[in-house]
């Protein structure tokens, strides 16, 4: 699987806000911002539930990936989807770095990534809710 995720009951934007700030205990930042349900409705006019996916970044960790392997940006930066499911609970998904750097075949990088995602997996269980693998 190339995810884990928590589902929460609650405001969206009160949950992107706790999502946030516990990425930040962790050393993450965000580095982008995409609103998916923004964008498909000024680009093609399609209706849908809220849904954004969210670039977290550790500078540090990020670092040593670089220096492991300069094209790993390709990989880069964790993607965090936030959405609203039909009955209006919050799925809050994390991309697995374990799986996604994979690609990359490299010890260095394996103990990397798997450290990127004890991190992220504090990150979903401090927000409490329904955990999914």
């Amino acid at each position: 699987m190339y995810s884990f995720s928590t589902l929460l009951k609650g405001k969206m934007t009160e949950i992107e806000q706790q999502l946030i700030d516990a990425l930040k205990e962790e050393g993450f930042g965000i580095l982008t911002e995409i609103n998916v349900q923004a964008t498909l409705q000024e680009k093609l006019g399609i209706e849908r539930r809220p849904y954004k996916i969210l670039g977290a970044c550790n500078p540090s960790l990020a670092n040593q990936a670089i220096e492991a392997d300069p094209d790993i940006g390709l990989l880069l930066p964790c993607n965090v989807v936030i959405r609203e499911e039909e009955d209006g609970s919050i799925r809050v998904a994390f991309m697995d770095p374990s799986a996604v750097l994979k690609l990359v075949e490299r010890d260095n990088v394996d103990q990397l990534a798997d450290e990127v995602r004890s991190r992220l997996l504090r990150v979903r269980d401090s927000m409490g809710g329904s955990v999914s693998d």
